[in-house]
């Protein structure tokens, strides 16, 4: 089973719903970016990665406007499901920009990054400017697309195309090079779902978009049929760490 949720900001509370606890090796969770677990590396945030490695479940995120970058660069690239992707352990994957990776069966277009809405507020110690998409890699994600005939069932982004941001009334006023790319996609692409989280709402916008917030959403076809394909889980995950201890502020 594939599920989608959106932000967690580092908050590990999400991942103890028992949607979570109950996902197996063949399950993945997508997180629609501001994952959150790579920000300070203080002992708390070490300490709920371990938790993350130890679900029997995958974990794959798109990049949203509250990452570290310069963690999240430290992770070497490889290919992962037909894409580029940073796997950070067996059952962690950063889901990069402009990338298809094919997951039971279907094929996923992800495109992490944004505006931040606080940048006036942060420093350069909690600021990275590689969360703005640049030229380049939206050049790259279309010329990734047209390899695939610009077919895709589901794309995962963080932020929405310009125009539903105005009919969320959300970020009005931003507008970035990687919006217009994105209003391009909705009529020059082909796909059955659009699921995107920086709005922090849980809201379906007709036909097929999808904003996503605390809620954990099992993917359907536009049949409605769960995604449960095979796919290429790992194929082992580390044992299981003892995590009784009281847990850090």
């Amino acid at each position: 089973m594939v599920y989608v949720t959106g932000d967690t900001h580092g908050d590990y509370s999400r991942f103890q719903n028992s949607v979570i606890k109950k996902a197996g090796p063949n399950d993945v969770v997508i997180v629609c970016g501001d994952f959150g677990f790579f920000w300070d590396d203080s002992k708390q945030e070490q300490k709920n990665r371990r938790k993350l490695a130890n679900l029997k479940c995958t974990v794959a995120f798109v990049d949203g406007c509250h990452e570290n970058y310069d963690m999240l660069e430290s992770f070497p690239v490889s290919e992962w499901n037909g894409g580029k992707a940073r796997v950070i352990e067996p059952n962690l994957i950063h889901l990069m920009r402009g990338q298809v990776y094919t997951i039971c069966g279907k094929k996923f277009f992800t495109f992490g990054g944004g505006h931040s809405q606080d940048f006036e507020y942060r420093t350069a110690e909690n600021w990275w400017e590689q969360e703005r998409p640049t030229y380049n890699e939206i050049l790259n994600a279309a010329d990734t697309l047209k390899e695939h005939d610009n077919s895709v069932d589901y794309i995962i982004t963080h932020e929405p195309p310009a125009s539903l941001k105005d009919c969320l009334r959300i970020d009005m006023m931003q507008r970035l090079e990687v919006h217009a790319f994105f209003e391009d996609l909705m009529t020059g692409c082909r796909f059955q779902q659009w699921y995107f989280g920086k709005c922090h709402l849980n809201r379906y916008v007709p036909l097929k978009y999808y904003a996503v917030f605390d809620e954990i959403y099992p993917l359907r076809d536009t049949a409605g049929k769960a995604i449960t394909a095979p796919w290429e889980a790992p194929s082992e995950f580390p044992p299981e760490e003892d995590m009784s201890e009281t847990e850090e502020a």
